[in-house]
């Protein structure tokens, strides 16, 4: 089976085209592909299929072998995948991610296609619509305790459920820790990615994401536009925010006249292999 692994600012996936799948049971073996001591490592596995509401259709499952809705990084590099394939000749194309529709703009830089800009669409603040249990019609830096921490997340869902926490400094203990027992915690029914961040200044934030079925990520697409949404409806960013990750810078701006969310960065080819599924079992 032929795949490319590639990534967005260190949030890695595994690439396969959907024919050349093995056929074999998904959530059993993408474990074993996305393990980075027995198989070829990675954030998770993402599936390139035809569509019939738009040009590619992205399959995405994280490390664990659960599905995803939505990844900013992966939905980035499928456009460059695509675009290097020869499987489109088009800059603007669009990718369906679990039935919803993304815009992309392919970006060329000294003749290869290495940044794509994505329009994310509106983010969803309804409280059960992200989904997340809460009383109010939105969490908006809303309480919540983990042992005896008590944080105030804002709560947003760019197609999957994210809960952005504000904090003066980020350390491990918050992310390998917190962050675990807040993507399981019982006000998440669906879990969640939990974000952390540091506010630099108006126009720029630092973030540490623990990812629902990854741990923690060198990136998170996603997670940074829902962070940047978080940053401007509570007064703290502008629109246009620098959001740094651990893996590189990603630009985001929400557009709240639009009310509308637009993500650019990087996509990078990493290597291209064969893999003997038999071998991972």
């Amino acid at each position: 089976m032929k795949f490319t692994k590639m990534h967005g600012c260190g949030n890695d996936y595994v690439y396969i085209k959907g024919e050349d799948w093995t056929g074999e049971d998904k959530k059993k073996l993408i474990p074993l592909i996305s393990d980075r001591h027995f198989g070829v490592g990675s954030d998770g596995v993402i599936f390139i299929n035809s569509s019939d509401k738009a040009d590619f259709e992205m399959e995405m499952y994280n490390a664990d072998g659960s599905r995803s809705q939505m990844c900013g990084n992966g939905i980035r590099c499928v456009g460059k995948f695509v675009y290097d394939k020869g499987m489109t000749d088009k800059k603007e194309i669009t990718v369906e991610s679990f039935g919803a529709v993304k815009y992309l703009t392919l970006l060329e830089e000294n003749g290869e296609v290495n940044r794509i800009k994505v329009d994310m669409g509106a983010p969803e603040l309804k409280a059960d619509k992200v989904p997340v249990v809460c009383e109010k019609e939105n969490a908006i830096m809303e309480p919540v305790k983990v042992g005896e921490k008590t944080y105030h997340m804002t709560c947003v869902s760019m197609g999957n459920p994210h809960a952005v926490i504000f904090v003066d400094e980020i350390t491990d203990d918050m992310v390998w820790k917190d962050g675990a027992y807040l993507e399981t915690a019982e006000c998440f029914p669906e879990r969640a990615n939990i974000e952390f961040i540091k506010v630099v200044d108006r126009n720029h934030i630092i973030m540490r994401v623990w990812e629902r079925g990854s741990g923690e990520t060198y990136a998170c697409g996603t997670g940074s536009c829902a962070s940047v949404v978080a940053a401007v409806i509570n007064g703290l960013t502008d629109e246009k925010v620098k959001v740094s990750l651990v893996g590189g810078d990603l630009e985001v701006e929400y557009n709240r006249q639009e009310n509308k969310v637009y993500m650019t960065g990087p996509a990078q080819t990493v290597f291209e292999g064969e893999l003997d599924t038999k071998k991972l079992k």
